[in-house]
């Protein structure tokens, strides 16, 4: 586990790294009001929150009770929560493992691991049957389920069974639209459990949590004693009533798990460790790659409001276990929620910059989703959203290269050698020669060694500051080998009089 939070740190370079935590300190205050005032307003008995960078916790708080018992233990950073159906992810991680294995197959029909299935009675001559893939994405045809599956949790192997024997209703044929659906999940720890030979929760434990070093998380809660567990709660007629606990069962594919907040910290940094795709050796239980895809959505995209205060609209889409988004403020996210009796928490990644927040509180349905996100929109105002430089690649170094010699020559001769074959058909030389004397007329001489920013491997912007304004620009290079200028392309900002 060390190994990987010490690769994880060197994602961001260290002068980087500094200022972006130091950044985050900056917005703790407000982020920490953010989440006292959710947990008072919301009736929840505790909550605690925390902030993941780059494979570190770097900031952990705590509210209220884990029990209104006598006792009233504090919460702490150790206490147990269950956290709903943000156990969802594990399952997803579970099958793309057994797929990364060849043990099974993502396009598949899920008759083929669970044998059940084969005898049920789809709503249309015409459907497809349903694939693995489908019920990680939730577009098996099945009904929302919501919080009827939530009660489902304890159902034994044999319950489910003869569930699956009976054969259930569809609400539409699979492949249609997006339907969240928990019974969908569950089917998916059947599956673990067929193909791996191995209870679900054991395969997720020895497989997943353990290697993360996620020992105190796990699925029977009375594994821990009473003393380390949050007790959940439900707030009617201005009170709260104790819910009972629900020990495991098939349904804990979709919901089951519980953990603290040192140990979900590893899990957050482990995810957040997919991005960005680099070359340093594979430390986690499954590859960089099987955790990017699983931010994959399904053809289903849709358009949301953000949680929180401050709403803009998103787009997304559900992947595997996770809801990725394209966010205006906050760009590629990975979030997902949890709600079960006595329980509510969120969590929320940053891919692109390295950043995870989450919250855990232990009152029914409270799940935190609009301070989780509030927090995020905090850190973005406080400055510390600021992403990951990409390297810039000897390719398209040598091609900005070649293009600051082409204006500095006024003429494209110098780069002849790395223009693409459409550069001069779009544009002959003599109008580039035009061009860049215009260019000079304009912004006098510019200075050309200012760095490139990649947006790519082949592509990057850039920004000259030259006598009388700037010149900003992209230049873009061509899919060949080697790669070579397809387009170069500015804007002339002349300093205003």
């Amino acid at each position: 586990m060390w190994r990987l939070l010490g690769a994880l740190l060197l994602l961001l370079a260290p002068a980087a790294a500094a200022a972006q935590t130091a950044e985050i300190a900056r917005a703790i205050p407000e982020i920490d009001r953010i989440f006292s005032e959710f947990q008072q307003s919301s009736h929840a008995p505790g909550l605690v929150y925390g902030i993941v960078q780059d494979g570190r916790l770097v900031h952990v708080k705590v509210y209220g009770t884990q029990d209104l018992t006598k006792a009233r233990r504090p919460v702490t950073a150790d206490s147990l929560f269950r956290i709903a159906s943000m156990s969802k992810a594990f399952t997803a991680m579970a099958i793309l493992k057994l797929r990364d294995e060849g043990k099974l197959s993502l396009d598949a029909p899920a008759e083929t691991y669970v044998p059940e299935l084969k005898a049920w009675r789809y709503p249309t001559k015409d459907s497809a049957r349903i694939r693995v893939r489908d019920l990680l994405n939730h577009v098996a045809g099945f009904v929302t389920d919501d919080p009827w599956g939530d009660r489902q949790q304890v159902i034994t192997e044999a319950e489910f069974t003869r569930m699956l024997k009976d054969g259930v209703p569809f609400t539409r044929a699979p492949g249609l639209t997006f339907e969240y659906s928990n019974f969908g999940f569950a089917l998916l720890g059947r599956i673990v459990t067929n193909v791996s030979g191995m209870p679900y929760d054991q395969y997720i434990s020895r497989n997943i949590q353990r290697p993360l070093g996620m020992a105190s998380t796990g699925y029977q809660v009375t594994d821990w004693t009473l003393e380390r567990r949050a007790v959940g709660y439900r707030w009617e007629n201005d009170a709260w009533a104790e819910e009972p606990t629900m020990r495991h069962g098939v349904f804990g594919a979709m919901g089951g798990v519980q953990t603290s907040a040192n140990d979900y910290a590893k899990w957050i940094a482990f995810l957040l460790s997919g991005w960005p795709a680099r070359d340093d050796a594979e430390t986690g239980p499954v590859a960089r790659a099987t955790v990017r895809e699983m931010a994959s959505g399904s053809n289903v995209p849709r358009l949301r409001p953000r949680f929180g205060s401050t709403p803009v609209t998103q787009a997304a889409a559900y992947g595997m276990g996770l809801i990725a988004a394209e966010d205006p403020d906050l760009g590629k996210t990975l979030s997902h929620g949890g709600g079960y009796p006595g329980y509510g928490s969120h969590m929320l990644l940053l891919t692109d910059h390295g950043i995870g927040i989450f919250v855990f509180s232990n009152r029914t349905y409270n799940g935190g989703s609009g301070a989780a996100w509030d927090a995020a929109v905090a850190l973005h105002k406080a400055g510390a959203l600021k992403g990951r430089a990409l390297a810039v690649s000897s390719s398209l170094a040598a091609g900005y290269k070649a293009a600051g010699a082409m204006y500095r020559a006024g003429s494209i001769e110098p780069a002849r050698g790395l223009l693409a074959m459409n550069f001069l058909m779009d544009r002959s030389a003599e109008n580039w020669a035009k061009e860049f004397a215009k260019i000079r007329g304009d912004l006098g001489q510019c200075r050309t060694d200012s760095p490139v920013t990649a947006t790519g491997a082949l592509a990057g912007t850039f920004r000259w500051q030259c006598d009388k304004g700037v010149l900003e620009g992209n230049i873009l290079l061509a899919p060949t080998n080697p790669a070579a200028i397809q387009a170069f392309r500015y804007t002339a900002v002349p300093t205003p009089r």
